[in-house]
């Protein structure tokens, strides 16, 4: 575990052989996924990629797993008539 602080404006420094390890020194602007998990912060890095370069069976693939999750949570929602 390392301890690391944060600027007024909210930056924080990741040190080197943190950013080695993880190849994000290489990136000239790394992106990052920054979740709030259970009062904490969470951050993985990410990679952009263009839709254009997304093939089309991955998008359907994508919409429909959205599609049956939302289903799924809707299906749970619903209360028992009385």
């Amino acid at each position: 575990m390392t301890t690391i602080t944060m600027t007024r404006r909210g930056s924080v420094t990741l040190p080197p052989d943190v950013r080695r390890r993880l190849g994000i020194d290489k990136a000239a602007q790394p992106l990052f996924i920054l979740e709030e998990r259970d009062g904490g912060v969470f951050l993985q890095p990410a990679t952009a990629i263009p839709v254009r370069d997304i093939p089309a069976q991955q998008i359907q693939a994508w919409l429909a797993d959205d599609e049956q999750g939302m289903a799924d949570f809707l299906a749970k929602r619903k209360k028992p008539a009385r």
